[in-house]
């Protein structure tokens, strides 16, 4: 008598099947190289932009990120994303612009990035409000409200 093995679920699937599935993801794997194509030559534009207009002001070119690229030895950028660069650290820029007053976080968060702190952050308040808690140069002065130390 023959042994009979058992099939796996990859083993029960159609060939044809599975050429057309491949077939699809060569389709949308073409459709989003292309979409990336797009969208990074819309950002060099932007970049380019940035350049001619930062090129005419001496303030904004030193303020301007580096356009270096540094990572560690293995390490991926997997977002893409440039992180800015800032002269001093967040709970420094907080401490010094909380000097002699009293905000609350929401109003922080704005105030320290109209006085030029970059951040690409989706949730910028949130790290604000985790600064100030842990910062030795901040204090809360009463529920929601910091100032410096």
């Amino acid at each position: 008598m023959a042994k009979r093995t058992r099939r796996t679920k990859l083993q029960m699937i159609d060939t044809n099947a599975l050429h057309a599935e491949l077939e699809r993801r060569e389709r949308t794997l073409v459709t989003l190289e292309t979409r990336r194509d797009k969208l990074m030559g819309q950002v060099e534009e932007i970049e380019a932009e940035i350049d001619s207009i930062a090129g005419s002001a001496p303030a904004a070119r030193a303020a301007a990120p580096a356009k270096k690229k540094t990572a560690r030895k293995g390490a991926k950028n997997v977002s893409g994303r440039k992180r800015p660069k800032n002269a001093m650290k967040l709970d420094d820029a907080l401490a010094k612009l909380l000097k002699g007053k009293t905000m609350g976080v929401t109003e922080a968060a704005e105030a320290v990035q109209k006085a030029g702190y970059k951040t690409s952050a989706a949730n910028f308040r949130t790290i604000v409000n985790q600064t100030m808690i842990k910062s030795k140069a901040i204090k809360k002065v009463s529920r929601g409200q910091y100032t410096a130390k």
